[in-house]
């Protein structure tokens, strides 16, 4: 029985506009950024640094202006702790969302599950959430098996991929 493509709905009101972030997890910063800011030459903007998160990561980005990827390279303050930032390489992947709260919404009703947490501040100072890698009962659609964090695109990077689709 062969299954006919899906297409995405036509009533979805929101936009995913592209890539804002993927984060790396490993045993070591260190040698995450051997091959990512020394090797392949990243910058590395900023650092974060949560107990309750168990990370300690850095911030690196590539590209410019509105089309600039952060890279976060992050390993577990505590290795024995959760959340293993460390135990899924690529530990997730962020994507530039132009309304944040009417996706959050829409994919709710749709079946989406979300991590706990809700809309909140991120590491880079954007609202964000989070898919949930594993689906459920009471919500059948996830990221199967890769979390995927949703951030608000900032006005500049709604107009910039705006006038690329132009």
């Amino acid at each position: 029985m062969s299954q006919r493509p899906l297409r995405p709905a036509q009533d979805r009101p929101f936009k995913v506009l592209g890539i804002q972030q993927i984060a790396i997890g490993g045993t070591s910063k260190i040698r995450l950024q051997k091959l990512w800011v020394e090797m392949l030459g990243l910058e590395v903007t900023g650092t974060f640094q949560s107990e309750r998160e168990n990370v300690d990561e850095d911030i690196c980005a590539m590209g410019v202006g509105p089309f600039k990827v952060e890279v976060d390279l992050m390993q577990p303050m505590d290795i024995d702790k959760k959340p293993a930032v460390h135990a899924t390489p690529l530990n997730h992947v962020g994507l530039w969302i132009d309304d944040l709260p009417k996706a959050v919404a829409w994919l709710t009703a749709q079946g989406v599950r979300f991590a706990p947490g809700g809309i909140r501040k991120g590491a880079a100072g954007f609202d964000i959430c989070f898919l949930h890698p594993k689906a459920n009962d009471e919500f059948p659609i996830a990221g199967e098996g890769v979390l995927i964090e949703m951030v608000q695109a900032p006005p500049e990077v709604v107009a910039a991929f705006a006038k690329l689709a132009a």
